[in-house]
């Protein structure tokens, strides 16, 4: 069952947003949580109301377990930008663009049905007979062992070649 929550309208630009978005993606709810506390972007506060909107969603609307769940989807968009002029010389101005986003958060179960769980036993069981056809013994040829040979130690990084500036 898919929970569907959104955030619109914020009113920092959807580049920063999906710095943070990406490291998300993919997680379980508890990581995405732990990540989203430690981390120092300014982003973070609003991505973690939404997933925890998202998260009282799935509980109370859908009656899904929150150990259960993952970030399956998440989306930035760019929302409306707010246009500022800003005086410039002679008389001029520059166009200052205030860019919004849209968020979408998508979060799944991660233990599906039981139908999804059937056919994976299925398959399953259709790989242990293959196996079972295919295990024919070979004995493989002995190889002879690899003499060690010491390689010299190869210095990483750039050495000083000025005495002002260091690399």
């Amino acid at each position: 069952m898919t929970v569907i929550a959104k955030l619109r309208y914020l009113r920092i630009t959807p580049r920063k947003v999906r710095l943070i978005a990406d490291l998300i993606r993919g997680k379980t709810v508890e990581q995405a949580q732990h990540i989203l506390n430690f981390t120092i972007k300014r982003t973070s506060v609003p991505l973690l109301k939404l997933l925890k909107s998202a998260i009282a969603n799935a509980k109370n609307n859908f009656h899904l377990d929150e150990a259960n769940l993952y970030i399956s989807k998440i989306l930035v968009d760019e929302g409306p930008k707010n246009k500022r002029s800003l005086p410039r010389a002679r008389g001029s101005a520059d166009q200052i663009e205030k860019k919004s986003s849209h968020i979408t958060i998508a979060l799944d179960e991660i233990k599906e049905t039981n139908k999804v769980e059937k056919k994976k036993e299925k398959k399953e069981e259709i790989k242990k007979v293959v196996k079972v056809e295919k295990q024919i013994k070979v004995e493989k040829p002995k190889l002879k062992p690899k003499l060690e040979v010491k390689r010299p130690k190869i210095e990483r990084g750039i050495k000083r070649i000025f005495k002002r500036k260091a690399f």
